[in-house]
């Protein structure tokens, strides 16, 4: 879940001029959904905004949440709730790819959710520059580990959130380059009594925070059993999806410790307002099972909040880096922590997260990377790289 996509549109700085013609440089960025919490949506937002302050002009196309254009045939119904979406309107979505200089595929090519609406967007992008983001690999889920790997085209340029996935995809034989999810090193503060008021959480009482949607990989069981060994309230801040609300019911109906799901009216909403839960929480918990990247163990490390997280790959990955996070199943070390907090573990995990997950690093990522898929496209623009390659380098 993590931070909202409607809060990443934020200043960063950058100055670009319009291409040689005049007008700046047309991206489309599709995706099966935009606009809304899950972590695509996020990192989508954040390339949107980026990509604007390179001076481009962006339209972004869903199958579902909030974009300029959406066609419900590419969203990802008949995976999510059942239903098989209808196909993609392919005059319409051909007409809009046509506009466009360069075209960034969001996951839709990642996970096999839609294979109609990759189809025919891989079919609309056939030697055209584009960049192809995958937050998710296909064999990383057990219900997808038979699927082939994404399409690929020698003008595109895939880019993937972690080595492991990179590594991964190398072994494919498609080469990737790696952009970790970057975040806003210095988020706005939240508002820790109003949220815990909000909750009913006592001076004194400890709160722990899982900051996810309620999905099986996300652990909510062994986050429900870690707050019932801390002697915590425990809030699931997320709502619950992929056919997963039975058994949270159940899993919260029968936790022994005071339970609490959703968001808070007028202070955290679908897409707005995250900063107050983490500014609620005495410990973050995230014991996922998997993950594409995993967004709220760098938030809240750059909330200043302490982490326990569950053994999913890329964990691993990210902490090599040095962060200092806690194994969600020792709950003894965790207890004793919390006891006499450690505040410079957390300022060490902050300057951690400042250093390699710097937000305002990435327009010149991404203008690397434009500039890396220029070279391999004979475009009627080739994307005015002169331009943008100056903020690259």
């Amino acid at each position: 879940m993590g931070t909202s996509a409607n809060g990443v549109a934020r200043s960063l700085n950058l100055d670009v001029p319009p291409g040689a013609d005049g007008t700046p440089p047309r991206v489309v960025v599709v995706s099966y959904r935009l606009g809304g919490a899950d972590g695509v949506s996020v990192e989508a937002a954040k390339w949107v905004a980026a990509l604007g302050k390179l001076g481009c002009s962006v339209t972004t196309v869903a199958g579902e949440g909030e974009a300029d254009h959406v066609d419900p045939g590419l969203g990802t119904g008949s995976y999510v709730t059942g239903k098989v979406p209808p196909l993609p309107d392919e005059a319409s979505l051909r007409s809009i790819l046509a506009l466009a200089d360069l075209v960034v595929v969001e996951n839709l090519f990642s996970l096999p959710l839609n294979s109609a609406a990759a189809s025919v967007v891989a079919h609309a992008l056939a030697g055209r520059p584009a960049l192809i983001r995958h937050h998710d690999l296909p064999w990383q889920r057990a219900a997808f580990r038979a699927a082939p790997p994404p399409p690929n085209d020698p003008a595109w340029c895939h880019v993937v959130t972690t080595e492991r996935s990179r590594l991964e995809l190398r072994a494919r034989g498609i080469d990737a380059v790696t952009v970790h999810n970057l975040f806003d090193p210095h988020p706005p503060p939240g508002d820790r009594d109003a949220a815990r008021g909000l909750l009913g959480v006592g001076e004194g009482e400890l709160l722990v925070v899982q900051p996810t949607r309620a999905i099986a990989r996300k652990g909510i069981p062994a986050a429900i059993a870690l707050a019932e060994a801390l002697g915590a309230h425990y809030w699931l801040v997320g709502h619950a999806e992929e056919g997963y609300a039975p058994t949270l019911e159940a899993l919260l109906r029968t936790a022994s410790v005071p339970v609490h799901q959703g968001r808070l009216p007028g202070l955290i909403s679908a897409t707005t307002g995250m900063e107050h839960a983490y500014a609620a929480a005495d410990l973050v918990a995230f014991p996922s099972t998997n993950e594409g990247f995993g967004n709220p163990p760098i938030e809240a490390a750059l909330h200043l909040r302490p982490v326990a997280t569950g053994p999913y790959p890329v964990a691993d990955e990210l902490r090599a880096m040095g962060f200092q996070w806690f194994d969600a199943r020792q709950c003894r070390h965790i207890r004793r922590w919390l006891a006499r907090p450690d505040g410079e573990l957390l300022r060490h995990n902050q300057r951690v997260a400042r250093r390699y997950f710097n937000l305002d690093d990435l327009p010149g990522r991404i203008a690397e990377l434009i500039v890396r898929v220029g070279q391999n496209s004979s475009s009627r623009r080739a994307i005015e790289v002169p331009f943008v390659a100056r903020r690259a380098h």
